[in-house]
């Protein structure tokens, strides 16, 4: 079969993802259990995380940090990002995300959000969590956090 052939089938029946990444952000003055940081998001129909999709062939790490500044003002360094574990989630067909954790000081930490994508921003307690996004309060379930916590 000639190559040209083998390329087209194998674009036909190879997955294809969009890969996003998440940020989960403590508070590192905070005690236990901590504060998370959360984001109000239109349509308003829950609190969730600070997160948004990969440019192409941008580095995971990268576009958390990318996607942390521009949702909520918190400027940090990829390095600075620890890998959640497992640091890939598949929440539907298609669909992974990279999961990043961050801490910084909550009350030297300015929030900045546009008022277009994102609302608001603020920091809750991790025993006292708003309403939470569907996704988001899966998502930290897996990571211990939140209502569905097991």
């Amino acid at each position: 079969m000639p190559s040209s052939v083998r390329r087209r089938i194998a674009r036909l029946v190879a997955p294809r993802y969009v890969v996003g990444a998440v940020t989960i952000v403590r508070d590192s003055e905070a005690g236990d259990p901590g504060r998370l940081l959360l984001l109000r998001q239109p349509p308003g129909r829950g609190w969730g995380l600070p997160a948004g999709l990969l440019k192409h062939r941008e580095r995971p790490a990268a576009g958390a940090a990318r996607e942390l500044y521009e949702e909520s003002g918190i400027r940090l360094d990829p390095d600075d990002l620890s890998p959640g574990v497992p640091n890939a989630i598949v929440h539907t067909v298609g669909v992974v995300d990279t999961i990043w954790f961050a801490e910084v000081p909550a009350s030297t930490t300015e929030l900045k959000v546009d008022g277009g994508e994102v609302l608001e921003a603020a920091w809750f307690p991790i025993d006292e969590l708003p309403r939470l996004a569907h996704g988001t309060a899966a998502l930290l379930g897996r990571f211990g956090m939140g209502p569905r916590a097991s």
